[in-house]
């Protein structure tokens, strides 16, 4: 299979919102995130990214499908929880390039899409000139009852990637897990790096 990776450009963004919502909504289902989304709450999240000069989203193309994609912002445009820790240690928020989610359809991964992915999401950040890139993931423990006996975690992959974990730099975010009846509030780690 043949991936075709490039940038959405910004007056295509709104057309491929509901695509990238589905995407989202499947491929967080799986451990470790156990997501119970909706299309409605997908989509005006997803809008954020559309209405921030600054945001890049990455689609990965199978043809004219889109199994995977990849989100990148301001950390001042993106929401206030994951801005918070980060403000609350003395960081300047211009300094840094949040990336949001990758996510790619399983039979796609192991192609390059995810190192694809950093790569254009970095060069933005750079672009906009600034010093830091990170992302969040969630934490949940190692002997969680949903784990898969398979499960790999991709701290390894991140850690290639120049990132690292930044101890006690732990945002809270909220959602449903899928057989739960309301959202409770997930930590989600940081891992960081310069650019």
């Amino acid at each position: 299979m043949t991936l075709r990776i490039e940038p959405i450009a910004a007056g295509a963004m709104v057309s491929v919102l509901p695509d990238l919502a589905r995407l989202r909504i499947e491929v967080f289902r799986a451990f470790p995130y156990l997501y119970d989304g909706d299309m409605a709450y997908e989509e005006k999240y997803l809008r954020a990214y559309a209405e921030s000069p600054g945001a890049i989203v990455v689609g990965a193309w199978d043809g004219t499908r889109l199994v995977g994609a990849a989100t990148g912002a301001p950390m001042e445009d993106h929401a206030a929880e994951f801005a918070k820790p980060f403000a609350d240690r003395g960081f300047d928020l211009a300094e840094i390039f949040y990336c949001g989610e990758s996510v790619l359809l399983p039979q796609y991964r192991g192609q390059g899409a995810g190192h694809a992915f950093f790569d254009l999401r970095e060069a933005r950040g750079r672009e906009l000139g600034r010093r830091y890139s990170c992302f969040c993931a969630v934490i949940r423990p190692a002997d969680h009852p949903a784990r898969p006996a398979n499960y790999t975690p991709l701290d390894p992959f991140w850690r290639k990637r120049g990132y690292n974990l930044v101890e006690g730099l732990v945002a809270s975010f909220p959602w449903r897990d899928i057989g739960d009846s309301e959202e409770t509030d997930k930590p989600m780690q940081f891992w960081m790096r310069e650019l």
